[in-house]
């Protein structure tokens, strides 16, 4: 984890610097993203980190424009990191993936995530996006987008979707009622309706299927 001073504050009127955060849990790919990234004369790399925990919080801290997260972190992963972020902060969220599961793109929409793109998208590429949701326009990879739009559309509910969010994770049933402030039965019922819609003969089958999607 690192992070540096507001420099751009120092630079004159209309030539301030994109602060940018930039959190990726795989150290090579979050230092070449600094570096390549630093070298564009309008954007300043001031904090990066490699979980989506320190990331919410660096965000709270520095108050960057953009915060650029990787999908699949510790801690939160891209998704949940977004969503705490921009419910304190005033930023922009660009997400970058290795691999776009099918559902993963709708639930970023719903988060509101202004950019959504492949790790393999050149530097100078995603230094234009990183322009681009600063001025107000959202970007979505052209591939990504065709893949969510011939995704299967979920079929569960939202508290179906939180039982089986809790069921990849080694918690009991009646841990999992304690999480979410309801009777052990009732995360049963859900547990229960969740298999059926998902044809899977175990929760954790069925978690694992929705993951795959994208739905949790």
């Amino acid at each position: 984890m690192r992070w540096s001073h507001d420099t751009a504050a120092q630079l004159p009127e209309g030539d301030r610097r994109i602060r940018l955060l930039i959190a990726d849990d795989e150290h090579l790919i979050r230092g070449a993203l600094e570096a390549l990234l630093g070298l564009e004369t309008d954007i300043e790399v001031v904090a990066s980190c490699d979980n989506g925990l320190t990331a919410a919080e660096l965000a709270v801290e520095m108050r960057p424009d953009v915060c650029l997260l990787d999908l699949e972190m510790p801690g939160l992963d891209g998704l949940e990191a977004a969503s705490r972020i921009l419910s304190t902060v005033a930023t922009k969220v660009v997400i970058v993936t290795r691999h776009a599961r099918p559902g993963v793109l709708r639930r970023a929409l719903a988060t509101r995530v202004s950019g959504f793109v492949p790790k393999s998208t050149p530097a100078s590429e995603l230094a234009d996006v990183i322009r681009d949701v600063v001025a107000g326009k959202r970007y979505i990879d052209q591939e990504i987008a065709a893949t969510a739009l011939m995704a299967e559309r979920c079929p569960l509910t939202d508290r179906e979707l939180d039982a089986l969010r809790h069921s990849r994770s080694t918690l009991r049933v009646q841990q999992i009622a304690t999480r979410m402030h309801l009777a052990p039965g009732t995360v049963r019922n859900y547990l229960s309706t969740a298999m059926a819609k998902l044809g899977a003969s175990s929760r954790h089958e069925a978690a694992e299927k929705a993951w795959e999607q994208g739905w949790i």
